[in-house]
């Protein structure tokens, strides 16, 4: 998408929300209860071009936040209260489709038919979601898993829907043997490209996605979400199916240049690689999460290079954590406390991807589904019992939002750090940030690129809090809280 349609969609949302303050302490998502009652059938694919796409638009470059787990009237609720008003431009929400029963999290991501309903809730659900957030200006990204289907260590069940499955038999899409690659083995060997994009991921069955029959039936599934109003698709597993597959696949929605963003988990030394994947849509770059976690605790300095040796800006999605990473160990997670904060505000302040910040629930068992999560259900998310980890509602997140959105396009200027634990940087003449990862308070001069004038800390959560004045030579003087972030903006701008 150009740049010209994403600063139009921009300016559109900022004027149907008059611009969000940044502060949105003491918002309460209510929510109501999420049900699993019987599914609607799957809609009939819409042809290419007709669909009548209605949900709020996503880009390359929009700050997207990943509400694991949340059900659909949780979401709603959300975006309302909360993220449209924090000038969030998407929600990325998890897989939609029907799934294997059970508590555990991970049962979302066995598809046993493409009805849209799921334990977090049903079709009307997820509609009245897509809509709710859409007239708070948030696009909606489907986690979309089209690279396999439920285990073959299933067996035979019921999805949550109530539609039956065996190995090699899903009626409800329907998919029997035909649709499935050869190899009815388990991954074993990732050196072997063949093995990777063609043999069973733990177990998982593995479609044959470059079958112009599955390829149809996957591009309806999506092609369904889309006449719902999604705005964009998270792409499961993409390292396991052939960049040319999926190229495939979204010639074959009604909206080819929707934005996607593709899990491609590149390792030094493996055939597959991310930058096979760009000719698609972004790819997620996980060593940009991997050095976050070596830097914050450690030096900060080097953060300086975090985008040398990886995908272009244009083509990479960033993160500090995800669902996966999360829990076997590889970044931070909200376990680190203040490094997992400092980083976030880190990964929306430097000129570098499409960030992507996540919310989900605390756990000790990395199986674990969401709290009061079922065999066929999950409750409701709140912010308030302590379960959920509800990063959207910290003043400081929304302020450094804002500020991303402010300097968007700005290069990279006035960098300054301590060899340690703080460092600055300026985003050209649009606004200035610095961060403290020690433990105690520290007070610097900073040289910046900024007119002389009266600059609000928008990292404070709000801007009538703190505020600092930048001289003629575009100095300041700030005392940085520990853990914490100083980022200026001109005092009254919009963001």
């Amino acid at each position: 998408m150009t740049h010209a349609r994403t600063t139009h969609r921009r300016a559109g949302r900022a004027a149907g929300r008059g611009v969000a303050a940044a502060a949105v302490t003491g918002l309460l998502a209510t929510g109501l209860a999420a049900t699993t009652s019987s599914a609607s059938p799957l809609a009939t694919p819409a042809e290419p071009g007709s669909a009548a796409l209605v949900g709020a638009d996503v880009a390359h470059g929009d700050v997207i936040l990943n509400l694991f787990q949340w059900t659909w009237t949780s979401v709603a609720e959300e975006c309302t209260s909360t993220i449209g008003p924090a000038g969030i431009d998407a929600v990325q929400v998890s897989p939609p489709q029907e799934h294997i029963q059970g508590t555990e999290w991970w049962t979302s991501y066995q598809p046993v038919s493409y009805k849209i309903e799921s334990k977090l809730g049903t079709r009307e659900e997820f509609k009245a979601m897509v809509d709710a957030c859409g007239e708070a200006g948030v696009g909606v990204v489907a986690d979309a898993v089209i690279n396999h289907t439920t285990g073959a260590d299933q067996g035979a069940g019921t999805g949550v829907a109530g539609t039956s499955f065996a190995v090699d038999d899903f009626p409800g899409v329907p998919y029997g043997p035909g649709d499935f690659n050869d190899c009815r083995t388990n991954i074993a060997n990732y050196g072997d490209r063949d093995e990777v994009q063609n043999c069973r991921l733990v177990s998982l069955q593995d479609l044959r996605t470059g079958s112009p029959e599955v390829q149809d039936k996957i591009a309806g599934y999506l092609n369904d979400l889309l006449d719902l109003g999604v705005g964009g698709f998270r792409i499961d597993a993409a390292k396991h199916m052939p960049a040319e597959d999926l190229a495939a696949i979204k010639a074959r929605l009604s909206d080819p240049d929707v934005y996607w963003v593709q899990e491609v988990i590149g390792a030094g030394g493996e055939p597959i690689q991310p930058s096979e994947y760009v000719g698609n849509g972004d790819v997620h770059e996980f060593d940009y999460a991997r050095q976050l976690k070596n830097a914050f605790g450690g030096n900060l300095a080097s953060l300086r290079g975090i985008a040398d040796g990886k995908l272009s800006s244009d083509q990479a999605g960033v993160f500090v954590t995800n669902h996966d990473t999360e829990r076997n160990g590889e970044t931070l997670t909200y376990k680190d406390g203040d490094a997992y904060r400092l980083a976030s505000l880190f990964m929306l302040a430097f000129p570098y991807g499409s960030p992507s910040l996540y919310s989900g629930y605390t756990f000790d068992d990395k199986d674990a589904g969401a709290p009061g999560a079922t065999a066929t259900g999950v409750d409701d998310a709140d912010c308030d019992n302590g379960a959920w980890s509800c990063i959207q509602r910290d003043p400081a997140v929304a302020g450094m939002v804002r500020f991303h959105h402010a300097v968007e396009g700005s290069e990279l200027t006035d960098w300054w750090d301590d060899g340690g634990s703080q460092i600055a940087f300026g985003r050209g003449d649009a606004g200035f940030v610095a961060l403290n990862d020690g433990d105690g308070e520290a007070e610097h001069t900073f040289q910046t690129s900024l007119p002389a004038g009266e600059y609000a800390n928008v990292a404070a959560g709000d801007d009538a809090a703190e505020t600092y004045t930048v001289a003629a030579d575009g100095t300041f003087t700030a005392s940085v809280p520990a853990h914490g972030a100083v980022a200026l903006l001109p005092a009254g701008a919009d963001g």
